[in-house]
């Protein structure tokens, strides 16, 4: 169910018969055909597990399920829907999968793939402390979503999203709160880049610093505000 992209504020999906997606409540702009959109409280295919994640990293919006029901004749007799997404003038950038996995901070998903096994990731799993460090003062989430299997996802940010590859040898180091979402065999830690009592009431890049290293890829937004 591949993402069209209008313009870099919005994208378009078809939605056929018998499948459906996730989308962020409110992100719908327009639609044709007989679509349905349901709050979907269980936080997706992840079910109550990732409902909890999402809670606990204070991003308790329930997703909305999209799908076209079928028809009385099956597939062959149920036209497919279409379902233009976008959500409050952010930029969107489109990412497929192909049986990887993607890491993506949860309020930055628009819209993705039904068929995508979704689970939540404690960023202290790959961090140690320092990731539950990155929650407590960055204000970025304790937990992160993942996206894994076949197919596209839609995630939104500010002022545009560049992708920069990790390869081996290449670390790179990102503004915990310009970070949106990285995929591949990558490992990521939380560094200081002052003392501990320079650190209060600091969150952007001046005091931390993302490290990730591996192979793969990071995608940063162009500005630190959150979403």
């Amino acid at each position: 169910m591949p993402f069209r992209e209008i313009n870099s504020k919005m994208v378009e999906a078809t939605v056929a018969p018998g499948q459906k997606m996730f989308s962020q409540r409110g992100a719908m702009l327009a639609y044709r055909g007989d679509v349905t959109f349901t709050p979907n409280m269980a936080g997706g295919q992840g079910g109550l597990m990732s409902m909890i994640g999402r809670r606990v990293a204070g991003e308790a919006t329930p997703l909305m399920t999209v799908e076209v029901p079928l028809g009385p004749g099956g597939p062959g007799e149920t036209p497919s829907g279409t379902v233009m997404f976008g959500h409050g003038g952010h930029h969107i950038q489109v990412i497929g999968l192909s049986g990887d996995t993607l890491y993506v901070e949860a309020d930055r998903l628009l819209a993705f793939d039904g068929s995508l096994e979704q689970g939540t990731m404690f960023m202290g799993a790959q961090g140690g402390v320092m990731g539950m460090v990155r929650g407590q003062v960055t204000g970025q989430g304790l937990f992160t979503t993942t996206l894994k299997g076949h197919g596209s996802v839609a995630v939104m940010a500010h002022g545009g999203i560049i992708e920069l590859p990790i390869g081996q040898g290449r670390t790179v180091h990102v503004d915990p709160q310009a970070y949106v979402a990285h995929h591949g065999d990558v490992r990521n830690k939380l560094s200081t880049a002052v003392g501990w009592r320079d650190m209060v009431g600091r969150g952007s890049g001046e005091a931390f610093q993302l490290e990730l290293s591996g192979n793969g890829a990071v995608y940063v937004q162009a500005s630190e505000e959150k979403l």
